[in-house]
């Protein structure tokens, strides 16, 4: 890193750590005093310069490398909220319609979701057929006149109880073959027909001032014919296009959780007396540190890797699904013995370890569970092996 990335790295870290973590009780009432105080701390960061660091500088943001967001991200993941307060959390929404949409469609929704002034949210998962497969949509959208008609049935659409609209995923090219069967159309949620059935409380996550997991549905909804994101058919390239960075977003971002949780783990080690000396004296509680450095250092390793090959143009779906399956699984482990090493304390609501927890087995499913991910990259390496991540050259 050179020593003005290490500085604003630094200046990251000071932010998160004196100013979003404190306030994380406040944060956590989910009321109008947390939108509040969340409001107090995203006019702080961008008074800092510290707001959307990793969106692209043509849209409003700081310009960094993939590799450099992914730093940030390790940072910023330290809080849950830690997205919401430095302006990452739509970076996924935000690049899709950066590379996506049209220039009115860019000047209507992009700037302001990356200035923060409105929040967007994707449908694609249904609760009729399985979210792992999109070939499965069944939502419709049919081309009337110069509108679309638009029927759905969403779930674990992020956000969409604040958010000022859904990019729906739906069927309009019913006899096309599988994977072109589908299109993206943005879909304002103020729109006639469109309905927030309920908020879906997820694990670790439940109405949250970041937006609840919702259940949507769509009836005959009209929106012009302009709202179409790319070209049509193009959903199932639009959809994993977004995703694929994105897990590599959530993965760093674990690591910070995971950080967070080692220095928990060590502090508590260090000041607990039990059985004639304090936990860190004890084989058992050096173990469970141990363990834990060598799974955060391998997974860093893996994610800056998987970064490092996105920001030399490949799609990098092997280092990808790598890093998304493996991660998860570290994630949960440290803070499980986070946990063991708080003891009861650590399954108490006193330190941020429970929600964390919670949090960290969801992180096995969405983006793509486990099984897939295992058996997309099985795929690819099994056809070809030369596309293993240590390949050489």
């Amino acid at each position: 890193m050179d020593e003005t990335f290490v500085k604003l790295r630094r200046q990251v870290r000071e932010f998160v750590d004196d100013e979003v973590i404190p306030a994380e009780p406040v944060l956590d009432r989910g009321d109008a005093t947390a939108t509040a105080r969340l409001g107090e701390l995203r006019a702080e960061a961008k008074r800092r310069g510290l707001w959307a660091l990793g969106h692209p500088t043509e849209i409003g943001g700081g310009g960094l490398s993939f590799l450099q967001t992914a730093h940030l991200n390790e940072i910023i993941g330290r809080s849950f909220y830690g997205q919401k307060a430095l302006g990452t959390w739509s970076m996924q929404d935000s690049l899709m319609l950066h590379e996506q949409g049209t220039p009115e469609q860019r000047q209507r929704w992009l700037a302001p979701l990356v200035a923060g002034e409105i929040r967007s949210s994707v449908g694609l998962t249904e609760p009729e057929v399985a979210g792992s497969d999109p070939t499965l949509i069944a939502s419709t959208a049919v081309l009337d006149g110069d509108e679309w008609v638009v029927n759905a049935h969403k779930w674990f659409t992020t956000g969409a109880n604040i958010a000022a609209f859904t990019t729906v995923f739906a069927v309009t090219e019913p006899e096309a073959a599988p994977h072109r069967r589908v299109s993206a159309i943005i879909v304002p949620t103020d729109t006639p027909g469109y309905e927030v059935v309920r908020s879906v409380p997820t694990l670790g996550t439940e109405h949250s001032i970041m937006g609840d997991h919702c259940e949507i549905r769509l009836t005959d909804v009209r929106v012009p014919a302009a709202n179409l994101l790319g070209a049509r058919g193009d959903g199932f390239v639009i959809g994993q296009k977004r995703l694929g960075p994105g897990r590599i977003f959530h993965a760093m971002r674990w690591l910070g959780q995971m950080e967070r949780a080692f220095d928990l783990m060590v502090a508590r080690a260090n000041e607990r007396f039990a059985h004639g000396s304090k936990l860190i004296d004890k084989g058992e509680i050096r173990r469970h540190i141990a363990e834990s450095a060598a799974d955060i250092f391998y997974h860093r390793a893996a994610v800056i890797a998987a970064a490092q090959a996105v920001d030399s143009g490949s799609r990098a779906r092997v280092e990808i699904g790598l890093v998304k399956v493996r991660g998860a699984h570290l994630l949960h482990d440290v803070i499980d013995r986070a946990i063991q090493v708080h003891g009861a304390l650590g399954v108490t609501a006193d330190t941020p370890l429970d929600a964390m927890y919670r949090r960290a087995r969801y992180a096995r499913i969405y983006d793509g569970p486990d099984e897939v991910h295992r058996d997309t990259v099985a795929r690819l390496l099994g056809r070809d092996p030369n596309r293993v991540p240590w390949a050489v050259d």
